[in-house]
């Protein structure tokens, strides 16, 4: 009982909770905040491309050379997704490694050249950085509260950075769960799930109770539908593969010529700006930006996706997050899935075609980041479509395993690799 009245009645657990809940809470402004900014920007862009069809070749390469060498520079650590910062921040117990990983330097940094990003023309999105805007912010609270528990708040703030950015609640918690923690740790989990009804509280307060991508009620009434689904996952699995690996190649295990260009990044990233630019204005756009708004038409609308849509937007994805640019995968991921989807319809003319995009969507989304769970509740909450849980889940299941025979380690844990004390941190880190 005397337990019971100290946890209950005391003033200092209060005042704790009260300023976790306020860091929930800011998570979710700053989220909504970064999912307009972004919007602007990618709007930007396609008046920039309206206008002026080839300014991009332009703009491109000197935004991305920029944006590169401020990055390495000054912020080398809002570089790419945000999410293997996160994971290498809660696998090192090193306080001054982590401060440089979640600071607010490095998350207004991230926020503002993901943005910038987005105006020159990068296949980037705003989820993954949401996810390291969330941890620090996180890990700003407890700097302040004096809560030690920087692991628990860590993957809480990531958990609740998904959620709002998304408005998919569940699929934060199982996000935390399974691609940052990749286990369940009993002792956090009311800290993740209250960071994330919070987070997501405010969001849908601000913005509605919205679906991210639309409202989709696709069905597979035949049992010969179902033949799709190891085609999808064949064809997602294979090149969500291909994309991870040729992505952890090119920042860890660069051939040698790409290793000579990425000695100089400006160089490097003006080079794949170009590329970016050149796919950009051959496809009218299609290859730039989030490509939100062609996963949005072809689901919800029905509006028809060209067969190139797919390998463009992977050639286009791979090559922004090459260049040491800061950007996340979620969105172009997305993107590509659902263009790969439309490459499959005319083989399959008797299936709803949303029904196909969609399951592209998930083999491709799970393959990329080897977490067949997250990748279907993710994908189910932002359709609000429950009808295709069962085809769903086993396309997402295959394509995750076909995507482990050709690069066996996940996607943001071997980048994570990449962000390691530095000599000075590691001397001066007290001994265990």
């Amino acid at each position: 009982m005397r337990r019971y009245h100290y946890v209950g009645l005391s003033r200092r657990i209060w005042l704790r909770r009260a300023i976790f809940f306020s860091g929930a809470v800011l998570i979710g402004l700053v989220a909504v905040g970064f999912a307009q900014l972004a919007d602007a920007s990618q709007n930007l862009y396609s008046m920039i491309l309206k206008r002026w069809p080839w300014l991009p070749f332009f703009i491109a390469p000197a935004g991305f050379a920029a944006l590169a060498y401020v990055t390495a520079r000054w912020f080398p650590e809002s570089v790419g997704s945000g999410i293997p910062q996160v994971i290498a921040a809660r696998r090192h117990k090193n306080a001054s490694f982590r401060k440089r990983l979640l600071g607010w330097p490095t998350m207004v940094a991230k926020i503002v050249m993901t943005a910038i990003a987005l105006v020159f023309g990068a296949s980037v999105g705003r989820e993954g950085p949401t996810v390291q805007v969330g941890a620090s912010v996180m890990y700003a609270v407890a700097g302040f509260a004096g809560i030690g528990r920087h692991n628990g708040l860590v993957l809480a703030g990531s958990a609740a950075g998904i959620a709002a950015a998304f408005n998919a609640p569940i699929a934060g918690i199982l996000f935390a769960i399974e691609e940052v923690a990749k286990s369940y740790a009993g002792r956090i989990n009311e800290l993740v799930i209250a960071s994330v009804a919070i987070a997501a509280g405010v969001s849908w307060l601000i913005l509605g109770n919205y679906s991210y991508l639309g409202v989709v009620s696709a069905t597979m009434s035949h049992a010969r539908d179902w033949i799709s689904i190891p085609v999808c996952a064949l064809l997602g699995g294979l090149m969500g593969g291909f994309f991870s690996r040729s992505l952890v190649a090119l920042i860890r295990r660069p051939p040698a010529i790409i290793s000579r260009l990425r000695r100089r990044p400006a160089v490097f990233a003006a080079f794949c700006g170009f590329i970016v630019a050149a796919l950009s204005i051959a496809t009218g756009g299609y290859a730039s930006g989030n490509g939100y708004a062609e996963t949005h038409a072809a689901l919800v609308s029905g509006n028809y996706i060209p067969f190139w849509y797919g390998p463009f937007k992977l050639v286009s994805t791979l090559l922004s997050s090459a260049s040491g640019i800061p950007g996340g995968l979620f969105s172009p991921s997305l993107a590509v899935g659902a263009g790969l989807g439309s490459m499959v319809t005319p083989i399959f003319p008797f299936i709803e075609p949303s029904a196909l995009i969609l399951m592209m969507t998930v083999g491709y989304f799970s393959a990329v980041v080897q977490s067949p769970l997250t990748a279907v509740v993710i994908v189910m909450e932002m359709t609000s479509d429950r009808n295709m849980v069962i085809p769903l889940m086993a396309t997402s299941l295959l394509a995750a395993g076909i995507s482990r025979l050709v690069q066996r380690e996940p996607l943001y844990h071997a980048l994570s690799y990449g962000f390691k004390p530095s000599p000075e941190e590691a001397a001066k880190a007290p001994p265990r």
